[in-house]
């Protein structure tokens, strides 16, 4: 088991090494929402600094704000061409041919999660340097007010890491499920939209009415993006409930149940046919 995951990993991660392009295109999403959508939006000169922190929960700008959003934004939206990768490969033969090697379903399941999981996650934290980089350059940027301890550090890299692996299984096991590509789109879309939009991700909590805040409170795209808030931005702590360990924990029980039904799902459909 061990070694057929080790190899299969390791092709996994040559085939990504070897296409750079698919990278670059997965950062132009992100990129344009930091440069349209954040740098257009100045709620500062709107509101008074009182108002602003609690419409933005602490952050020192809405940029601020908006850009530890995209980092869990685009953890999440990187993960959706990890099953696609599947229906192309099975259109194309490959995963049938890996699927007549000794490797076993739960290899060949592990070996696509851990290899796909390092570009949502890489993209995570570029999303965050280029938000910094953007306000060297006289525009809006990424402010970090608070002092980066190793443990705030550790929870931002555990928040991010757990939500990709969380939604990676989700449409891996999809993509595994489903034969057609046009299929697949059609139904994490439905998954990946409206947990997205019901997130504090992007939109200010402060604007939200109660029962939207209510349904955002228990969205794990939130959970994550609150643990990053909560060690970016000083003070941040009192407009959040709970400490980040909280949210951590909320958003390992969402992973943990959302993982179990993943393997279900891809263990039925890597099953020997009759």
């Amino acid at each position: 088991m061990i070694r057929e995951l080790g190899a299969l990993t390791r092709r996994e991660l040559l085939r990504l090494a070897r296409n750079p392009q698919a990278i670059m295109t997965s950062l132009l999403l992100p990129i344009l929402y930091l440069l349209l959508f954040g740098q257009a939006f100045d709620l500062g000169a709107a509101v008074s600094p009182q108002a602003l922190l609690f419409l933005v929960r602490g952050a020192p700008t809405y940029f601020s704000y908006f850009a530890a959003g995209m980092a869990g934004f685009v953890a999440v939206t990187a993960t959706l061409f990890i099953g696609a990768n599947v229906i192309f490969d099975r259109l194309f033969g490959v995963l049938k041919r890996t699927s007549s090697t000794p490797a076993g379903a739960s290899a060949i399941f592990g070996s696509r999660l851990l290899a796909g999981i390092i570009q949502p996650v890489g993209l995570a934290f570029l999303v965050l340097g280029l938000a910094v980089a953007l306000g060297k350059l006289g525009l809006a940027g990424l402010v970090v007010t608070a002092s980066l301890s190793v443990v705030g550090v550790g929870e931002i890299i555990l928040a991010v890491l757990i939500l990709s692996v969380m939604f990676a299984s989700l449409f891996l096991a999809i993509g595994f499920t489903i034969e057609q590509p046009q299929t697949y789109f059609a139904a994490v879309n439905a998954i990946n939209l409206p947990v997205l939009l019901t997130s504090a991700a992007l939109f200010p909590w402060g604007l939200m009415p109660a029962w939207f805040r209510n349904v955002a409170s228990f969205n794990p795209i939130t959970m994550a993006v609150n643990v990053i808030r909560e060690n970016l931005f000083s003070g941040a702590t009192a407009y959040y409930p709970y400490d980040a360990s909280v949210y951590l924990l909320g958003l390992t029980a969402w992973a943990a149940a959302i993982i179990v039904i993943a393997i279900l799902l891809a263990r039925r459909a890597l099953a020997p046919k009759a």
